[in-house]
């Protein structure tokens, strides 16, 4: 039977959902009301007759289609990116044996203390000198260099494989990148699972960096088209506003829910060993 304890846990929790759903609800609900409906003095939640084309006037206020093209191409080569350099630096760290190898990995860690901020003004200047700047390649190419958090998750959940099977490997003649490629990454899918959906999070809510330098409008991302549609229209076409919103974080929401399983294994099975 269930206990008394699990059902007013099980019920904090439903609480506790309840009130962080409330403002996604009424941002749904906002985005198919009227004007006079949204300024009404009366709480309303439902409105009286859903208005669907506040959605289709969002992709023309915002030109949604194109920035959601541009998101999710950059997104997906940020993952890309991070998922091929995080995991080599990781094998580096915690398999290959190297001279200094735990002094370049704490060197690696201590940049995590370094705030983005610090770091922004001379990215721009030297992506500038190269003659990135207005183009994608600042919001991309950084992340096929490494990043310290990620390799540290990595490199946690690479010393928890067993010795064994890189022994074995070897014996048989492998190399180092087919013991890599073969073994170790097929092995670690939950890991790396979690640092995809990170990036990919991350990315698709980035509004800093491309807002920087992205110039064309035409290159636009989700959050920045968000935001020039906010400054233009925002403290008129509320409802446009919410309707855009929604569109923006529906596929955010979805992927996660899809892979929450896999997400929750991979932070689970990512222990600290030595």
């Amino acid at each position: 039977m269930i206990s008394v304890s699990k059902i007013a846990i099980h019920g904090v929790l439903i609480f506790l959902c309840s009130v962080f759903l409330i403002p996604l609800l009424w941002m749904i609900s906002t985005s198919l009301k009227a004007p006079d409906e949204i300024f009404t003095p009366n709480l309303v939640w439902l409105p009286h007759v859903p208005i669907w084309e506040n959605y289709i006037k969002a992709f023309n206020y915002v030109n949604l289609l194109n920035a959601f093209k541009n998101t999710l191409f950059i997104s997906c080569l940020n993952v890309v990116g991070v998922l091929c350099s995080c995991s080599l630096a990781a094998y580096a760290f915690s398999v290959l044996k190297w001279k200094y190898r735990e002094s370049f990995f704490y060197l690696t860690l201590a940049t995590m203390m370094l705030p983005d901020i610090v770091t922004l003004v001379p990215q721009f200047v030297l992506f500038q000198k190269l003659g990135f700047y207005g183009s994608f390649l600042p919001l991309i190419v950084p992340q096929f260099c490494g990043n310290a958090f990620y390799i540290f998750l990595l490199r946690q959940f690479f010393l928890t494989i067993p010795k064994d099977l890189h022994e074995a490997a070897s014996i048989d003649g492998a190399s180092e990148f087919g013991i890599y490629r073969k073994i170790y990454l097929p092995l670690s899918i939950p890991a790396l699972s979690v640092v995809a959906l990170f990036q990919f999070l991350f990315t698709w809510n980035d509004l800093m960096k491309p807002s920087i330098y992205l110039i064309d409008s035409t290159q636009y991302t989700l959050s920045l088209a968000l935001q020039q549609f906010k400054a233009q229209h925002g403290g008129t076409e509320w409802a446009l506003l919410m309707a855009a919103t929604t569109v923006i974080i529906l596929p955010v929401i979805l992927l996660f829910f899809s892979a929450q399983r896999v997400f929750v294994q991979g932070v689970s099975m990512t222990g600290i060993k030595e």
